[in-house]
């Protein structure tokens, strides 16, 4: 299970009203696509190509647990987000609610554990 949100981590929802209030103006929003509620707002990627940035959530278990009860807490948590009620509650806090499989999820964690560690490398952070 993972979700992406446009920005503010879930607060973007009091900010999304001010925008279509026409009280802020937004620039643009990080995540790879523009969201559906504010469909006139680009995405920083289309003026810098290759540009994403979002929060994602995820869902896991302890090492060892058994495929079967993975496969359920799947279904189960596919389902969830497959409902109308679910689906329209991450909308109103600026998220996208995104299925998938087990597999889905560990490719997800890869790409995005490459795409920070590139951008860490890139800007010499360094833990203090």
């Amino acid at each position: 299970m993972t979700f992406s949100l446009g920005s503010g981590g879930g607060r973007c929802d009091f900010r999304k009203d001010y925008v279509l209030a026409g009280t802020l103006t937004a620039i643009a929003v990080t995540s790879l696509t523009r969201l559906e509620e504010l469909p006139d707002i680009p995405t920083v990627g289309e003026v810098l190509p290759g540009y994403e940035a979002s929060s994602w959530y995820g869902l896991g278990a302890p090492r060892g647990t058994s495929e079967a009860m993975i496969d359920k807490l799947n279904k189960e948590v596919n389902a969830a987000l497959a409902d109308s009620k679910m689906r329209a509650r991450f909308r109103d806090l600026g998220g996208i609610a995104m299925g998938g499989s087990p597999a889905d999820f560990g490719n997800l964690m890869a790409q995005e554990t490459g795409k920070w560690t590139k951008v860490i490398r890139t800007a010499n952070i360094k833990l203090e």
